[in-house]
C-alpha cells in the first residue's frame, strides 16, 4: 500500500496546471501543486483526491485557518490536513523575502 500525500503552496504567479510534480519512491507519493488561490487550492485538492484518493494534504503557510477547514470540509473530512508553520524566528526570517518577490515591498 502506497501512502499518498499533496503538498500545495501559494504564490501569485502560478499555473496550477504546469507547477506541479510527482515524488513517487513506491511506498510513499507525493504530489506538489502551487496554486494561486484558495479557489484553485479546493479544485486541486478534490481532483487529486477523485483520482488518487490521497491520505494527507500539507499546506504552506500562507492557508488561513479557514482555508483549511474549507479543504477539509470540501473532502469531506476524509483526508488529513495539516500546515506547516515554523516558528517566531523563522518566520521573521521568511517574511522579508516573500513581502519582496511576491509584492515588490
Amino acid at each position: 500500500m502506497v501512502f499518498k500525500a499533496l503538498f500545495m503552496a501559494y504564490t501569485p504567479d502560478a499555473d496550477y496546471k504546469k507547477h506541479r510534480s510527482i515524488i513517487d519512491t513506491g511506498k510513499y507519493r507525493l504530489f506538489t501543486v502551487i496554486v494561486k488561490s484558495q479557489e484553485e487550492a479546493l479544485k486541486v485538492a478534490k481532483d487529486i483526491y477523485e483520482k488518487e484518493k490521497i491520505d494527507a494534504i500539507l499546506l504552506c503557510p500562507g492557508f488561513t485557518h479557514k482555508d483549511v477547514a474549507e479543504i477539509f470540509e470540501i473532502l469531506g473530512g476524509k483526508v488529513s490536513v495539516s500546515v506547516a508553520r515554523g516558528d517566531g524566528p523563522s518566520n521573521r526570517i521568511v517574511q522579508p523575502v516573500i513581502q519582496r518577490e511576491y509584492y515588490g515591498k
